[in-house]
């Protein structure tokens, strides 16, 4: 990953205000190596995934928000309003993007998209809500998280936890070998999910 870092062929500085929304549609943007820096966003306490988006998070004492590939400059959409950080993309290929921030206290991932921690995530309370086919692989120091894992997605958790919450859909996926919890507490929801095509061949 910092190898694809130190290839980046061009860096667009965009401003955004209080609330904005920025379309890519710089034509400088011509690799997917090219990224797209957001250096005017602050106090972003949650952020909210849709569509087919990887998302890098690390904390850091500055936010900024990172977007790489060529693939922003066509269906994607960065929103910033009230320290909600919403990325949206529904292209083929996922639209990465590395955040760094200062007060992270929520990730909500939907759909087909990614989050995964650069580096551990040090914080006192966090929230992180997987719905539909989204997947997490988190390294958290924290002293309490609460995380669900809705549908099919899938969750990889490592670290130490003090005070550890879990709610998982019997249909998602739960890692947590490598962490290390004090207090722990689990809820396992029974719902029903929509057996997809290829299942449906199998039986």
């Amino acid at each position: 990953m910092k190898a694809k870092f130190l290839t980046i062929a061009t860096v667009v500085t965009l401003a955004l205000g209080s609330v904005s929304s920025v379309y890519a549609t710089d034509k400088s943007i011509k690799n997917e190596d090219a990224s797209t820096v957001l250096t005017n966003v602050s106090k972003i306490n949650k952020i909210e995934l849709h569509g087919n988006v990887e998302l890098y998070v690390s904390d850091g004492s500055a936010d900024q928000v990172k977007v790489y590939n060529k693939y922003y400059s066509e269906n994607a959409l960065v929103q910033n309003q009230d320290g909600v950080l919403r990325i949206s993309s529904y292209t083929d290929k996922k639209l990465v993007v590395w955040v760094t921030a200062n007060d992270l206290r929520a990730i909500t991932a939907n759909d087909n998209s990614t989050v995964k921690s650069f580096g551990n995530l040090s914080k006192i309370d966090i929230d992180v809500t997987l719905n539909n086919n989204a997947s997490a692989n988190l390294t958290l120091d924290a002293y309490k998280a609460n995380i669900k894992v809705n549908d099919r997605a899938k969750a990889n958790i490592s670290g130490i936890i003090d005070q550890y919450s879990l709610t998982q859909d019997q249909s998602a996926t739960v890692n947590q070998t490598n962490l290390a919890a004090a207090n722990t507490s689990k809820t396992v929801t029974t719902k029903f999910v929509k057996a997809n095509d290829q299942e449906l061949a199998i039986l």
